[in-house]
């Protein structure tokens, strides 16, 4: 009222400074509507006094966010799109996470590069390098024993091609020198011992000229073969000179004479099969000219010749022309030779040489050297009649005929046939068609009897292309669309495996270089793992199991202008022990689960890897860790990695070294 009655409030003063205080402002103006009449209210210059209700106070915040909006229009808009923005962020790296992390995708490629660029040891406990060499011996130290060496008597054991055994079949047709292998209860569970003194290889190409004695200790063949240079003993090594009984000067110079007729030089002869190779220097010497050559020997009297074949770093089996199919696809080889190969060519109806046929590829070339060509000069040398003898080669030209090769070349002790481009029509003549094979697949072969009929050649196949370009196109036998394999399965196939193969040699740098030189994939599909793996220092043994799915993709890898065999590991493999640097198993004990044991097929991996060799494996995690558990008694160090795509992915890697071992005579082992 005193205010009122003093007339104009006056407007006071900001405070100093060190007078201000917080006052609590003033609500402003309320409508008139939102207080109750009254006679104060409407008597002039009285002021209201009373303390506002809480509807006001209400009024009071709503009046002022209406203010602040109209005065920053853009306020509600910009919250608005802070919130979407910030969901969207979340989702995305939600979405992006669960894509890493779910093995569909192509893994995490930050993790991947850093991995890379840091070139960190990825197993530091595993070592690839060898240690025993002809420089001396620094043996590892070994683990707890669960699977006892074998008696050093075994340390050549051959399962499927046991002397004792063979011994015991009928030596008709060679049917004893071919695989007869043990029963389960006659299965060795033991580990094959190296001879005493075993040695790394020399390294490719010293290997194809030398081989450290201790490795194969038997001088049989250096006595028997002095004058026919094959093989001579030089104190702890024997030196392999090239030469062979129907090229004593040299595998070198034969070569040069078959390259005068054969285009040996260009790529279109890639695959070779020698018959009868002794301790394969023909095939040792085919590599000079990018030539990769299947050998193959029975284990006879000429005493370890395939061992010694495989010491030099040159693919080669046991085997036999006997009464059993070869384990090779129809159509495989661009060339088959025989030089003084002792196959009685002629017998059974011309039988061995129908056989030759189906294996040799349309336009390819057979080389017979020896017995009975040139008869006339060396009959009286073979102690045989002029009469048998001229029968023997008259009888081989007419079987040659009537399979539709052309004779092109003979000179002195060799001759050159070609196998015709397209035989069919060759074939089809009246005197011939009954000669001709009823089977619907000529690739099934495994334990098949040999007939004595001719193989049809399949209508319009595609030409093969010159290696290397062979190695990555799309084979013939896809592009006709009988193997059952697409071309985008063979595209994202070679892709996988490229991805694949890049991973070991991260995890391996020895990989692809002179430590590994006999390789064997035991589940080879395509071929993929071995032709991104092509190195001219190296060569795969490509195994084709009998009961995959896709068994008849060993065609396909001969088109690729690769080599391999047909194979059941629930048996023993043709090989001599400790004839593989380096195995690789992709699947394999996936495949065989409930069809045959684990721990035989372990043991017989053990039994063809040399000491000190590396295993790949690559299978589901529940069958890895089986597989690990039994390797931890086999003298094997492990180690159980992850899948390239993540942690989340099913299949695992298990690499593996395995350690050195060696016999000695009173049957104990270091």
């Amino acid at each position: 009222v005193k205010a009122a009655a003093a007339g104009p409030r006056q407007r006071t003063p900001n405070p100093q400074p060190h007078q201000r205080r917080h006052p609590i402002p003033s609500p402003p103006a309320t409508p008139p509507a939102l207080h109750p009449a009254s006679d104060a209210a409407a008597s002039p210059g009285v002021l209201e006094t009373t303390t506002p209700s809480p509807l006001l106070a209400e009024a009071t915040r709503r009046a002022r966010f209406m203010r602040g909006s109209r005065m920053n229009p853009d306020r509600r808009t910009r919250s608005i799109m802070s919130v979407v923005i910030v969901m969207g962020l979340c989702g995305f790296f939600y979405i992006l996470g669960a894509w890493q992390k779910s093995g569909t995708g192509r893994g995490d490629s930050i993790a991947l590069r850093v991995t890379k660029e840091t070139d960190c040891t990825i197993l530091p406990n595993l070592h690839f390098e060898t240690h025993h060499s002809m420089d001396g011996v620094n043996p590892l130290t070994m683990n707890n024993k669960v699977f006892k060496p074998c008696n050093i008597r075994y340390s050549d054991y051959t399962p499927c091609q046991d002397q004792n055994r063979a011994m015991t079949f009928p030596r008709g047709n060679m049917i004893y020198r071919e695989r007869h292998c043990p029963a389960k209860n006659e299965k060795l569970h033991c580990l094959i011992p190296a001879p005493k003194g075993y040695v790394t290889p020399f390294p490719w190409p010293k290997s194809r000229e030398y081989v450290p004695y201790a490795n194969a200790p038997y001088k049989s063949l250096a006595v028997e073969k002095a004058v026919q240079n094959w093989i001579q003993y030089r104190g702890d090594v024997f030196h392999f000179p090239g030469g062979g009984t129907m090229f004593p000067n040299g595998a070198s110079s034969y070569i040069d004479e078959l390259a005068s007729v054969i285009p040996l030089a260009d790529g279109t002869i890639r695959t070779a099969l020698d018959t009868g190779c002794g301790v394969a220097s023909w095939g040792a010497y085919l590599m000079d000219r990018n030539i990769l050559a299947m050998s193959f020997a029975p284990r006879d009297s000429h005493e370890a010749q395939v061992q010694f074949a495989l010491e030099r770093g040159v693919p080669a089996v046991i085997g036999v022309l006997g009464t059993v199919k070869l384990p090779y696809p129809s159509r495989s080889f661009d060339m088959a030779h025989c030089s003084r190969c002792l196959i009685p060519w002629k017998s059974n109806d011309g039988m061995y040489m129908m056989e030759v046929d189906r294996v040799l590829r349309p336009g390819g070339y057979w080389i017979l050297s020896g017995p009975p060509i040139n008869w006339k000069k060396y009959y009286k040398t073979w102690q045989r009649s002029k009469q048998d003898a001229e029968e023997e080669q008259n009888r081989i030209e007419n079987i040659a005929e009537m399979l539709c090769w052309n004779k092109i070349y003979e000179k002195e002790d060799t001759v050159i046939w070609q196998k015709k481009e397209n035989s069919n029509p060759c074939h089809n003549k009246n005197s011939r068609t009954s000669k001709m094979c009823k089977v619907q697949d000529g690739d099934d072969i495994w334990y098949k009897k040999m007939e004595t009929c001719i193989t049809p050649i399949p209508e319009g196949a595609h030409q093969l292309q010159k290696f290397p370009e062979r190695l990555f196109v799309v084979p013939p036998r896809i592009l006709d669309s009988t193997q059952g394999v697409t071309e985008e399965v063979y595209e994202e196939d070679k892709k996988l495996w490229k991805k694949h193969v890049d991973t070991y040699k991260r995890i391996n740098k020895l990989i692809g270089k002179s430590r590994y030189r006999n390789i064997m994939d035991m589940n080879a599909g395509l071929g993929s793992f071995a032709a991104a793996l092509n190195s001219p220092g190296s060569w795969v043994m490509n195994v084709v199991p009998t009961i995959s799915e896709r068994n008849n993709t060993l065609g396909i890898i001969y088109e690729r202008g690769l080599i391999g065999i047909y194979h059941d590991w629930c048996e023993a493999f043709s090989t001599y022990p400790r004839t593989y640097d380096l195995i690789h198993a992709s699947g394999v004990f996936s495949l065989y689960e409930n069809k045959c044991d684990l721990e035989d097929i372990l043991l017989e991996m053990d039994r063809i890897l040399r000491p000190e060799g590396t295993v790949i494996l690559r299978d589901n995690v529940e069958v890895l860790n089986k597989v690990r558990r039994t390797v931890a008694g086999m003298r094997w160090k492990s180690k159980l990695l992850d899948h390239e795509d993540g942690p989340l992915v099913p299949e695992k890697l298990l690499i593996a070294v395995k350690e050195y071992l060696v016999g000695s005579k009173e049957g104990k082992s270091s």
